[in-house]
């Protein structure tokens, strides 16, 4: 090339340059790097349909072992017990397991830090529109807690686990409470209440609540159930169902569950409509949501109605039955579905 060839080039190649490379810089940045910014959650949104996992009788025995032998009796008065429990939770849940996002609701009970435990698998329509799946995750002193409730919160675990990445009108939050069991029920340290008040107080528009609590005790004994005082006539004399119950408020949810359910398991299930003032029918989380307006029942064994390892000592993972424990979890993960997709 010769001289007046380069000179050429240089007053005219050098100033466009100067023009050309910072409106490709422009472009790039304006139009890809946005695009580029959006392919890690399209990455994570991947990632987590491939961590999904169905409902199955070995995550649900694995879990129940944690808790109930390698944990054991969780409450305030055995504060390392309780906070490992929400460890196990919390780790089990969160991002190096499942992949949720774990939130932690602490508040003070007693003088002692104790948390709820939260994740979200975010609606694609009404968002705004709630159904919260909770089970609580202490004990009564004295008992390892099998069936009330570790069976409750191995439900729940493999249920979050079952609708990773998965695409639902509704926001669905499964949630571990705390201090479910007396002394705390139906008082201000009860976890559920301080969830449902937070709630509550952010405007959130809760649509059903479900509560799961013992639901892994069945005999196939004649005369095995026995019920509540008032209870019908002919309800069943063999403990091999579960049951439904919630307050005249939550009649819909109850009537929606109970088809969803049993187009989900073969187990059989109840619903009861409990009547205003109705005792056993508010022992569970439910009850919390009840007090904020919210429509919320409780899916149950009925625990003390049949079951004589009820709060005590012998309530042992191995009197579980994890074959229709793991028949109950689908006939839930059913209800969440028709829930969370009217």
């Amino acid at each position: 090339m010769d001289s007046g060839k380069i000179i050429r080039f240089c007053l005219v190649g050098l100033p466009v340059g100067l023009v050309v490379i910072p409106a490709v810089s422009i472009i790039y940045t304006e139009w890809f790097k946005p695009y580029q910014n959006s392919l890690p959650s399209v990455r994570e949104q991947q990632f987590a349909t491939m961590m999904r996992k169905s409902v199955s009788r070995e995550d649900l025995e694995d879990y129940v072992n944690v808790l109930t032998e390698d944990i054991g009796e969780r409450h305030m008065g055995k504060m390392e017990n309780l906070k490992a429990a929400a460890y196990f939770i919390e780790s089990s849940l969160g991002e190096s397991n499942m992949g949720y996002k774990v939130s932690r609701q602490k508040y003070e009970s007693e003088g002692n830090e104790v948390w709820n435990l939260e994740v979200t698998v975010p609606g694609t329509g009404n968002s705004g529109e709630i159904v919260v799946v909770g089970a609580h995750y202490d004990t009564v002193p004295g008992s390892p807690g099998a069936d009330d409730n570790a069976s409750g919160v191995s439900a729940l675990m493999c249920l979050a686990n079952a609708f990773i990445g998965s695409k639902n009108e509704m926001t669905i939050k499964f949630v571990a409470f705390v201090n479910e069991e007396r002394p705390w029920a139906e008082t201000e340290n009860m976890g559920s209440l301080v969830y449902a008040k937070a709630l509550k107080l952010r405007g959130k528009k809760v649509v059903a609540m479900i509560s799961l609590d013992s639901l892994a005790y069945f005999s196939d004994e004649p005369d095995s159930q026995t019920h509540p005082e008032g209870t019908r006539a002919d309800a069943p004399s063999v403990a091999n169902f579960l049951v439904l119950v919630g307050n005249q408020a939550s009649a819909e949810q109850i009537s929606s569950a109970k088809s969803a359910f049993q187009k989900s398991s073969p187990l059989p299930i109840e619903a009861v409509v409990a009547p205003p003032g109705d005792l056993h029918a508010a022992r569970s989380d439910h009850w919390a949501f009840w007090q904020m307006g919210y429509p919320g029942l409780m899916i149950t064994d009925t625990g003390p109605f049949r079951y004589d390892g009820y709060h005590q000592a012998n309530d042992k993972m191995s009197r579980l039955d994890f074959e229709r424990l793991e028949s109950a979890v689908k006939g839930i993960e059913g209800i969440i579905k028709a829930w969370a997709n009217p």
